[in-house]
């Protein structure tokens, strides 16, 4: 009985979170449009729980910043539904720096007519309306790229305070770096300190709204560039929520 008990006791975090999941979240996972590259990753991104941290729902306006491949995207689009709307923003120059950052958004939005494809240059983008949510992941240090601008991520904060709405959020996780380290691993690690952020974001006018560890993990040494294969996929990461006071 007790090996019983063990898996019991094991999967049970498991069936609680699947059972966690709104219904519009399960109906977006198991969307059949979902390419196999973004269903393998689910186990890994636990994609219900940051959702539901990040308080989408039906109806809601949300933008998907710097969106990459487009896994956030769709899933968003499948949670706000018709009534709501996704802009999907992949930065003129990302694409111009590789062209297949263009060729993944257009992907994405294939099929979704809640969503819509924005990408103009980082200094240019507006929203065509204000909005409830926005979400962007493992990006913040690209800001602070050596290619990027001085001060680039004050202005994105200032950017994104001022698309949305009174009360809404923002969602911002990364790849940390160790204590300290501020932005200085942006192009060496791919990395960002979290307090660093966190205190660029706050300038702008945010108030934080708490955090996640979901993606956390202690064992990261914090030494290594995400792309490396013994860390790939299990680096440490913050994930923050920040609002817009009203």
């Amino acid at each position: 009985m007790k090996p019983l008990i063990a898996i019991a006791l094991l999967t049970a975090p498991a069936a609680l979170a699947a059972q966690a999941a709104s219904p519009q979240v399960a109906a977006a996972l198991a969307d059949a449009t979902r390419p196999p590259a973004d269903t393998a990753r689910d186990a890994a991104r636990k994609p219900a729980d940051f959702l539901a941290f990040a308080g989408i729902t039906p109806g809601m306006k949300v933008a998907d910043y710097i969106m990459g491949g487009g896994y956030w995207t769709r899933l968003l689009s499948g949670v706000v539904g018709p009534a709501g709307k996704v802009y999907a923003y992949q930065p003129a120059e990302f694409i111009a720096f590789r062209a297949a950052y263009g060729t993944e958004q257009e992907a994405a939005v294939k099929g979704r007519g809640n969503v819509v494809a924005l990408r103009a240059g980082i200094a240019e983008l507006t929203f065509p309306e204000p909005l409830d949510a926005i979400v962007t992941v493992q990006n913040w240090h690209d800001l602070h790229l050596k290619m990027a601008p001085a001060n680039t991520g004050e202005y994105v904060a200032g950017k994104l305070f001022a698309a949305l709405k009174p009360g809404g959020v923002l969602i911002v996780a990364d790849n940390a770096s160790a204590a300290g380290a501020g932005f200085t691993a942006a192009d060496s690690l791919h990395r960002a300190e979290g307090a660093a952020v966190r205190a660029e974001i706050e300038s702008a006018g945010f108030t934080f709204a708490g955090e996640t560890r979901m993606w956390a993990n202690p064992a990261d040494p914090k030494t290594k560039i995400v792309f490396d294969p013994s860390i790939r996929g299990k680096a440490d990461q913050f994930v923050y929520k920040f609002r817009k006071p009203g």
